[in-house]
């Protein structure tokens, strides 16, 4: 991706929520920094004036920890949005369906994403797919994203580096180019 200056460039944070730091709800993670690197990006799109969007996930599952109205529903305080950052909610993996923030991102002109969040093969991966299939130039931060232990169809125990690696590979190159905080910071100085 290549920044010209003056072109708007969209931080979207997807579900950086206080439920997923219930490790004994979720199992084990990986990139235990992705939540810190995230307030990085978040810091320097603030300094540099250039547009964010928090996204949360809204169960519609009453008992989840991501319902609406429970703690775990609230966005981290490392990435605690301002009052002029729009907050959109969804209830399902993609960032982009039954939300305006496609029409949102139109009406600004914006067609370049920075896709940072939780997890890394569900929300973000979904929403990166949808991003790419949509037209925008997408970047996804490797080292700002995480997910859990993952069991499989036949009770089998993938490690989350494993499916946070897997699920980069098959979005790189495909529907998005995949790189670290610092690789995105120094594309926005």
């Amino acid at each position: 991706m290549n920044v010209k200056q003056n072109e708007q460039v969209a931080l979207i944070l997807i579900d950086i929520q206080k439920g997923f730091e219930d490790l004994a709800y979720w199992g084990e993670r990986n990139n235990p920094n992705a939540e810190q690197n995230a307030g990085n990006l978040l810091q320097h799109w603030r300094k540099m004036n250039q547009p964010v969007f928090h996204v949360k996930h809204c169960s519609s599952n009453p008992d989840s920890i991501l319902a609406e109205g429970k703690p775990g529903n609230e966005i981290q305080d490392v990435v605690r949005p301002l009052e002029t950052e729009p907050v959109i909610k969804k209830n399902v993996n993609s960032a982009f369906i039954g939300t305006d923030l496609q029409q949102r991102l139109e009406v600004l002109g914006i067609k370049k994403l920075v896709i940072a969040g939780l997890t890394t093969d569900h929300c973000v991966s979904t929403s990166v797919r949808m991003a790419g299939n949509l037209g925008f130039d997408t970047i996804v931060v490797n080292d700002a994203t995480a997910t859990f232990d993952k069991l499989s169809f036949d009770g089998k125990k993938y490690p989350a580096q494993l499916i946070h690696d897997t699920a980069l590979a098959s979005l790189h190159e495909e529907f998005a180019k995949v790189l670290n905080t610092n690789e995105v910071l120094a594309l926005l100085t």
